[in-house]
């Protein structure tokens, strides 16, 4: 697995071992953030990469421009690898892995950017959602997310066999619902 674009570019992340973790394709990673390249939501944006496992998603916003990235992760084989991928790619001064779990850490931590891979049985999005102080999610699932309350679907696509949704909080007065003309 590779960072895919950015300043880190082609430089090897390593996945944990075994199969608790999933880590996002390197498919999924360019589509999902060529997409937010254009919606201007990476760069020097406060990001949290919740589920971060090898930390590829945070990496890879790192690696595009953005300002700082708290990954929270929980399962200790996952924390050694997603430390030593940040120490190997010289990301110390802009990352911070926060050990434990995404539902209780993950409140409160100032974000504009909240990244989140749950493992694909999860079913908490509207508790983890309610929780975010972030004004924009990616979710990554193993399904399609149905509408949540208090937050627009911008976008939702699927690659394969993950689901990438898009989410941005629904009282932001900047927000434009997709498809409404009259504004």
């Amino acid at each position: 697995m590779r960072v895919v674009s950015g300043e880190l570019r082609g430089r090897r992340i390593e996945a944990p071992p075994g199969t608790d973790t999933r880590p996002t394709t390197d498919k999924v990673r360019e589509a999902t953030f060529n997409a937010l390249g254009s919606l201007d939501v990476v760069r020097d944006a406060l990001v949290v990469d919740l589920y971060a496992g090898s930390g590829a998603l945070g990496i890879e916003a790192l690696s595009r421009g953005a300002a700082h990235c708290t990954f929270i992760e929980r399962d200790r084989t996952a924390l050694r690898t997603l430390r030593d991928n940040i120490e190997s790619l010289d990301l110390g001064d802009r990352a911070r892995v926060v050990p434990g779990d995404a539902m209780v850490l993950g409140r409160g931590i100032e974000a504009d950017l909240v990244l989140a891979d749950p493992p694909y049985g999860f079913d908490q999005w509207p508790d983890l959602l309610e929780r975010t102080a972030a004004p924009f999610v990616v979710a990554e699932s193993g399904r399609e997310l149905p509408p949540i309350d208090g937050w627009v679907t911008q976008r939702a696509k699927r690659y394969g066999r993950s689901w990438v949704t898009f989410f941005e909080r629904a009282d932001d007065p900047g927000i434009i619902p997709p498809g409404d003309s009259q504004q």
